[in-house]
């Protein structure tokens, strides 16, 4: 009996077939063996997810971290001093030009030598017309060369200047299951005099299953979030978080001593920590919602709108404090791990069309928290009202035509 392989070619969406060539129609390829079962081609998605895991070293080997971490960042300086005055910038023509000066002045390992090129040279990337400078305590990245995980021990194998060393960590069951997908380098960082580890890890998407409806999300101030099922996530604790580390700050700058500035140190940064705890906490539960009820999400495009609204002055800080993007973010990299499609739809007019009979008018909306319909009178929330909209528009544009729509140009969105 004679076995009959199969072979099946993976086309791009929309590509014609055509005659199989005669290369293509031989069972086997030079320097391969025939397959016993049909090939079948599957093409995966990965999402690059980063897990920060925290170093706990000996004070020796803290110091030889700190040491380690501050002549990688003098040699990119000096790196980059040649790359200037050489006018060469690209990673390989700087290692021709100056790798083994490097490994001879600044005693580093070869394969980290090769990290601090590749980051001289991606820091030129943006920009050849200034002189790159690099802070003693940036980020260094690792590879698999001179960094391994042992898991099980709960310990890292790290290159150091004074050898390697085998350094404790901890971190949370979430890291360590995706420490499994560990892929690429690893950012060794400096953080308030203790060291982390920021791990690239690829994990795979699921595939976005059938929905049966579009859970639509407005974004705004007074309320961070609101769905079409009527739900809202009060922004009035991150209003008052932003208000009292304000003043706070005020009070310390008009004071001026040096116990007020150690104060103003410990304070930079924790209204940002608050407030993205708090859009990791809303976009959580709204892609839990979606994937429960089998629904994809709906957001609007809210690209610019600081460029394209005018405000009052004593609203101008708090619209600066506006997270939205990193809402929008957090829920598309989440609603992508869930297998939860996410839909961006326009934001013209969500907030004064009516979702019962698609009359649209600035009136629509006479107050910041109150929809009602001049009509057919619907009376309801107005960011459930522009919720509903978002997710209407999810599934087929509006069917108002918009250029009988006043202009947009000159009006202030309400928020």
């Amino acid at each position: 009996m004679t076995d009959t392989l199969e072979f099946h070619r993976c086309l791009p969406l929309g590509a014609e077939a055509h005659p199989l060539q005669r290369w293509e129609e031989a069972p086997c390829f030079s320097g391969f063996s025939p397959l016993p079962k049909p090939l079948v081609c599957t093409i995966l998605q990965y999402m690059k997810v980063i897990a920060q895991i925290k170093l706990i070293p000996t004070p020796e080997q803290h110091e030889a971290l700190t040491r380690t971490m501050e002549q990688a960042n003098a040699a990119c300086d000096y790196i980059s001093q040649v790359a200037w005055e050489t006018r060469t910038f690209k990673k390989y023509d700087l290692q021709k030009l100056v790798y083994q000066k490097v490994r001879d002045q600044f005693d580093l390992s070869a394969q980290l030598t090769v990290r601090m090129l590749a980051k001289v040279g991606d820091a030129y990337k943006l920009d050849t017309r200034t002189l790159r400078t690099f802070k003693p305590h940036g980020a260094i990245a690792y590879d698999d060369r001179i960094l391994s995980y042992q898991l099980s021990q709960g310990t890292v194998n790290i290159w150091t200047l004074e050898g390697r060393q085998r350094i404790p960590f901890v971190c949370g069951e979430r890291q360590r299951e995706l420490l499994q997908f560990r892929q690429g380098e690893s950012d060794l960082v400096l953080v308030k005099n203790t060291f982390y580890l920021l791990v690239v890890c690829d994990i795979e998407e699921p595939g976005s299953a059938e929905i049966e409806g579009i859970l639509g999300v407005d974004l705004g101030i007074a309320n961070i979030a609101s769905d079409s099922d009527g739900e809202h996530y009060s922004g009035e604790q991150v209003e008052q978080t932003h208000q009292r580390f304000h003043d706070l700050r005020q009070r310390l700058q008009r004071c001026g001593s040096k116990s007020a500035k150690r104060h103003l140190k410990k304070l930079r940064k924790r209204q940002a920590r608050f407030q993205k705890d708090t859009n990791h906490r809303i976009s959580k539960t709204l892609v839990a919602k979606a994937k429960d009820t089998n629904r994809g999400i709906a957001l609007e495009d809210l690209t610019d709108i600081r460029e394209r609204t005018r405000l009052r002055k004593t609203q101008r800080a708090r619209h600066s404090n506006w997270a939205f993007a990193q809402l929008r973010q957090f829920i598309s990299y989440k609603a992508a791990l869930a297998g939860v499609p996410v839909f961006i739809v326009g934001a013209a007019y969500t907030s004064q069309r009516c979702s019962v009979c698609g009359h649209t008018e600035r009136g629509n909306r006479p107050t910041q928290n109150h929809f009602c319909c001049l009509s057919c009178g619907h009376t309801t929330s107005a960011d459930t009202n522009a919720a509903i909209n978002i997710s209407r528009a999810a599934v087929s544009p509006p069917t108002v035509s918009e250029a009988a729509l006043p202009s947009r140009q000159g009006q202030a969105h309400a928020l």
